[in-house]
């Protein structure tokens, strides 16, 4: 699995006009599911995303996770993470994960990460989305196992 994560004042995600997620402080996490990963990899990025201390204390030293701040996370489902671009001018997606094996895994990593205490919404797997972010920092982090 990787995610590209984002500390943000605030987070949305737009689908066909309708807002379907809206978070303040918080998280926006990107994440792409490679087809050998499974619900341990889930399991630990769940439990890093949790408790990654990248907000600021009152020392302004990131000392603080979202836990702490009690900020809220949006999982946005993103295969275009997997794109290889060594040859040609167009991105190659084989390396993502099948969607029959993508989607159970996102949502198993939403509910791990709320059963850390985190608030998520998410987006919409498989719908073209419209994803605001106003990055806070800016902050924005990989994690991959």
């Amino acid at each position: 699995m990787r995610i590209v994560l984002q500390r943000v004042r605030q987070g949305s995600v737009t689908v066909e006009g309708r807002r379907i997620a809206e978070i303040g402080q918080g998280l926006v996490l990107l994440v792409g599911v490679g087809p050998g990963d499974n619900s341990e990899k889930a399991r630990a990025l769940a439990e890093k995303v949790a408790y990654l201390r990248i907000f600021e204390d009152e020392a302004g030293k990131m000392n603080l996770s979202v836990r702490d701040v009690g900020g809220a996370a949006i999982v946005v489902s993103q295969f275009t993470l997997y794109a290889d671009t060594q040859k040609g001018r167009r991105p190659a997606f084989n390396g993502a994960a099948p969607p029959e094996i993508a989607r159970p895994l996102c949502d198993q990593f939403v509910e791990m990460l709320m059963g850390h205490g985190v608030p998520v919404q998410t987006g919409e797997f498989g719908a073209h989305m419209l994803v605001e972010i106003e990055n806070d920092g800016p902050v924005t982090i990989q994690l991959e196992l």
